[in-house]
Order: C-alpha cells, then structure tokens, then sequence
C-alpha cells in the first residue's frame, strides 16, 4: 500500500500518524477492516513497534481505531467518512477555501493525468494487466457504501502500476486532499454510469497502449468530478 511508506526518523511518531490518518481516510482500510499486523506494519512503515503502538494507541484516543486483544484482536477502523450532503459540503469548501480546492483539483489533475499517460506506455505484465482489470471490475460490482472506497482504489493502482514511488504518493496526496468533499458529493445513478464508462475508457486507453487518449479519459473523468462539485455548491 503506497500511503504505508517509510516514516523518516526526525519526526517517526507524527509522520506514522499522518500515513495511518492516510490509509484510514482513503479507505485503503475499510470501515471496521483491521490494520496490518504490527510487526508487518512496522516494517513497512520503518519504524519500531513502539512507535508505532504509540500511533495507533493516539489515533484510538480520537476515535479512528477500536484496538481489540486476544487471538482475533487487532487495530480495527472505527472511522467513517461523512454522509453526504449539500451543507456540509458547503462548509468543508468554506474552512477549506476557494482557492485551495481549486489548487487542490488542478493538483489532482496534473498528477493523475500523468499517472495515466506514463502508464500507458509502461510494458505491463500480465499480472498487472489483470489488477487493473480487477480494480475496474471491483469498482463495477460496488454497493453506494463501498463506492468511493473501491473508487479511490482504482485511482491509486494507476499510479502505483507505474513503479514510481513518488508518483504513486503525489496521487494518494491529492486524492486525499478532496477525499472528504467527494465523500459529500450525494451520489447520483446517472453520474455514476457516466463515471463507469469513463473508467472503462482510461483502462482501455492504457491497456491499449495510447498516453495521449489515456491522458485525455481521465481529464474528461476528471473534469465531470470537479463539474458536480461546482453543482453543489452553486
């Protein structure tokens, strides 16, 4: 999971929080999901066991994690992300501001884009052909409560099949930035049908081999997004 990268030591315990913050908000952990085990966790992260019993223990203080004991225990999701809604949509884009959702949605588009484009001229294996169509057959199969969960998994494996490990932490970044504001947008049948086509277009531009009409599916994808956010907010 790329959002569970390496901390650097200077700053373990904040920099562990923010990841796990990360993993949980994205959905990469679902609602009531567990965590990694911790000594997995903690070599993915790089950091001691301590440390990152501290994170965990900080993060179920503020009510993001239920650690249970005992042989089916664990660090268990207790988030879940707002329902959707006008109002509070209006009122995360107002503590946000106007200006940092419009960088925040031109970031996203730059990287995304780019992510597509560098994908679809990357020799790809079988193996990761067969994920990305796994991804957008997952996707196609959602319930409205796992929507934006399976969404953003599909976004991300586009990056992370790039191999480029800063590319691939650039878009969880700016998948996060928006993630609250998607997660209020009321979700609409004929949007997404719409969306469904539009992931079918970007796979198939990848598969096929083609940045430039890889690059243009998701901006056009992209674009529709920032499209109901305006609606909403108008």
């Amino acid at each position: 999971m790329t959002v569970l990268r390496p901390v650097r030591a200077g700053n373990a315990f904040e920099e562990t929080v923010e990841r796990l913050l990360q993993a949980i908000k994205l959905g990469v952990v679902a609602p009531g999901g567990k965590l990694p085990p911790e000594r997995e966790l903690a070599v993915q992260l790089g950091i001691s066991r301590v440390t990152l019993r501290e994170a965990i223990r900080a993060l179920q203080d503020a009510g993001y994690l239920d650690v249970r004991r005992g042989r089916y225990g664990g660090a268990f999701v207790t988030y879940t992300p707002p329902e959707p809604g006008a109002a509070d949509l209006r009122k995360m884009v107002a503590d946000m501001g106007t200006a940092d959702l419009s960088d925040a949605l031109t970031f996203r588009m730059a990287v995304e884009c780019g992510a597509a484009e560098v994908l679809a001229r990357t020799p790809l294996t079988d193996d990761q052909r067969a994920l990305l169509r796994r991804r957008l057959t997952e996707l196609n199969a959602a319930g409205l409560d796992d929507y934006r969960r399976l969404d953003t998994a599909f976004h991300l494996s586009i990056a992370e099949l790039t191999g480029s490990s800063l590319l691939a932490t650039a878009c969880a970044d700016a998948r996060l930035r928006v993630s609250d504001l998607l997660n209020a947008i009321p979700m609409l049948q004929v949007n997404l049908s719409h969306s469904a086509l539009q992931h079918q277009a970007i796979v198939a531009a990848i598969l096929s081999g083609d940045p430039e009409r890889a690059r243009r599916a998701v901006a056009e994808h992209l674009e529709g997004t920032a499209a109901l956010l305006r609606a909403f907010l108008s």
